[in-house]
């Protein structure tokens, strides 16, 4: 009984519409204030109670310079990555990144030279592109592929492209964005041995790993083998699971010690914001139930999504997600190009979507949509798109 009034009481707090406008938002405040924004992926909740009180109490204290990673924070990652996903992570290869974007992009540059070549499986999160062709190299494309409602990975495509003698890198997206699969175990160690083979390291983008449904789950690419391991680099953090990207703090885990020094002395400084040190500490120490009881509420807030779209817009396919709190929706039924299509969302149901197109080979006519707020502020954005699709 406690129990049930306990979560009871939780869920009516993620019911709760914040109004975030006004507070320099990246989410709400880039456009007029009649667009409601369900794009970038930051929630609309306020982060766990212990968090909020770490930074508080941090603040009182009043002095704010240089600080160091304690030994604590470590304790809090290693713990929450065995508790919560059965990985036992050395401390001695944790790093630290200002985002994972960073990471990857500092990856890129310190693992490869002018000319190389990095493997992407596109539809895929849109930045890895510009941290490909920022930093000197170019993109070899694997796209997934999409049959009967889902998506797989084209081994036979890879084995192909990972041949390639300047191929030195692939991006991986474990569970991946935009489309919402979390691969299995033997999809993993198939991508592994080809990339192994080849003498490619796999630079896996695992942000999302806290934030799947059952009865799905997230295997660690590094957990797989020492062998995986010494030839990947994953990048993690509390920014999703937790709703604290604004605090820019993310864990880099790199068992091989060459590829971390590599990396290191592209890193600069090497240690966490003194407030995203604190806050990733405090929500891995304290945020478990609070992540329990957020994944029930995402995952009644992609039920109701997926049973608006069916009656009112049956046009639009829902790609259900087996992990994050994106949804992959396929608008190619409604007959629109992808410009008139984004033209339709943005001004005239004023809604602001990802577009699909910006995800590469294989997005075009799919829009990407947070679930990730209050039910009241999903209800009306779909209602929006009900009445600007007719």
């Amino acid at each position: 009984m406690f129990l049930g009034r306990r979560k009871s009481k939780m869920k009516s707090g993620f019911d709760v519409v914040i109004n975030r406008r006004g507070t320099n938002s990246l989410k709400w405040d880039s456009r007029a204030d009649d667009i409601l924004p369900l794009w970038v992926a930051d929630m609309d909740f306020t982060s766990p109670r212990p968090v909020i009180n770490a930074i508080l109490q941090r603040a009182e204290q009043g002095v704010f310079g240089y600080s160091i990673t304690p030994e604590s924070c470590y304790d809090a990652i290693i713990a929450w990555m065995e508790k919560r996903h059965g990985w036992r992570v050395n401390r001695d290869w944790i790093s630290f990144a200002p985002g994972v974007v960073p990471a990857i992009n500092l990856l890129v540059r310190s693992l490869t030279y002018p000319g190389d070549k990095v493997i992407l499986q596109p539809p895929v999160y849109y930045p890895f592109f510009d941290a490909v062709n920022n930093n000197g190299c170019h993109i070899l494309e694997n796209p997934l592929v999409f049959e009967n409602g889902s998506y797989r990975m084209d081994f036979e495509d890879l084995e192909a492209k990972a041949k390639d003698p300047r191929a030195k890198l692939l991006v991986l997206c474990n569970p991946h964005n935009p489309v919402g699969r979390v691969w299995t175990k033997e999809e993993l160690e198939q991508l592994g041995k080809i990339c192994i083979k080849n003498n490619i390291i796999v630079i896996s983008d695992e942000l999302h790993s806290d934030l799947v449904y059952r009865p799905y789950f997230y295997t660690p690419f590094a957990m797989i083998s020492d062998e995986f391991a010494q030839k990947s680099v994953i990048c993690m953090g509390p920014s999703k699971t937790f709703n604290l990207a604004g605090l820019q703090a993310s864990c880099i885990m790199i068992p091989d010690p060459a590829i971390k020094a590599r990396y290191e002395n592209f890193l600069s400084p090497k240690r966490l914001n003194i407030f995203g040190c604190v806050a990733m500490e405090a929500a891995y120490s304290y945020g478990e139930e609070w992540l329990d009881e957020l994944l029930e509420y995402l995952k009644s807030n992609i039920e109701f999504l997926e049973q608006y779209i069916a009656k009112e817009m049956p046009k639009i396919g829902v790609i259900k997600p087996e992990g994050t709190y994106l949804v992959w929706l396929d608008c190619r039924d409604l007959g629109f190009s992808y410009s008139e299509l984004e033209e339709r969302m943005l001004k005239q149901a004023k809604v602001w979507l990802d577009e699909g197109y910006i995800f590469g080979q294989g997005g075009e006519c799919f829009e990407r949509i947070n679930v990730a707020c209050p039910r009241e502020t999903l209800r009306q954005a779909l209602e929006r798109m009900k009445n600007a699709l007719g």
